[in-house]
């Protein structure tokens, strides 16, 4: 690890956790509430008129409800959306959305900032083991498999989407550390599936305000959220399928960096 550097007036919040020497490493801990067995046979789409009717209430809560209560509980201000408008075109086939993942609302965040669009993305299964199963799942969540036999219809569960124009979202950095300010190492996973559906990679920037005194006084402690929309990033197809994708990773992680304020990053880009 490097020094860390940031821009003058850059606020990084003081959160008091010991966070993990190994970046993709989880500190929440969930409680597990039931067993989910993630196999071949699992509905990674599901399209039962169930799971129709969560997918449709659980937008029609983040439409309404959230996009309201979001700059109430955390202050969020969405910068860069003109680089979503002037670039529309890019996206008629859809598009990935990556970002840090540092808050429980993150998520949420980058639903606001595009807009009114839904978003997929995958998810691990022990979030689905626990409270939030149900808000995940209608949310969009496609759960990452642990057995080798149900990778091909995990793949193929985004290969439907893709097909349809979706828009799917990634945190490539695997796991939610809460107001962490570096930006740590992504997964390719990401980067190979923009490669694979030829789809453009929109970094998102998620950085920290220090609440004003009026929060303070209320007895706010986590910091306000920023969310900075970057310029859209596409696959080199000069280059080699790998030497494509780890390029893309890097430049996308160079330009979440830059916009979180940061001139010299703790961590490299790579995390696989």
């Amino acid at each position: 690890m490097r020094e860390h550097i940031v821009k003058e007036n850059v606020y990084i919040p003081e959160t008091g956790i010991n966070y993990p020497e190994q970046p993709d490493a989880h500190i929440l801990e969930k409680k597990k509430l039931r067993d989910v067995i993630v196999d071949k046979n699992y509905p990674f789409i599901d399209k039962s008129f169930k799971g129709r009717l969560l997918n449709w209430g659980v937008y029609l809560g983040i439409f309404t409800i959230m996009f309201i209560v979001h700059p109430i509980m955390y202050g969020l201000k969405i910068k860069g959306r003109k680089n979503l408008r002037k670039n529309r075109k890019l996206f008629k086939n859809g598009a990935i959305t990556i970002s840090n993942h540092v808050y429980r609302w993150d998520f949420l965040a980058v639903v606001q900032a595009v807009k009114y669009r839904r978003l997929w993305f995958p998810a691990w299964k022990d979030n689905l083991e626990g409270s939030d199963m149900n808000f995940i799942r209608g949310a969009g969540g496609i759960p990452v498999p642990e057995s080798i036999s149900a990778i091909r219809p995990f793949n193929q569960a985004f290969d439907e989407l893709h097909a349809k124009k979706k828009w799917i979202h990634v945190f490539p950095e695997a796991a939610n550390w809460h107001f962490y300010q570096p930006i740590r190492p992504f997964k390719k996973g990401a980067f190979t599936m923009a490669q694979r559906y030829d789809l453009p990679v929109i970094p998102c920037a998620i950085s920290y305000r220090k609440p004003g005194k009026i929060a303070t006084f209320f007895g706010r402690k986590n910091p306000f959220i920023t969310l900075t929309i970057g310029e859209p990033l596409l696959i080199d197809k000069e280059l080699s399928p790998k030497e494509a994708v780890n390029k893309l990773r890097l430049e996308t992680h160079q330009q979440i960096v830059s916009m979180a304020g940061i001139v010299q990053n703790c961590w490299q880009a790579e995390g696989d």
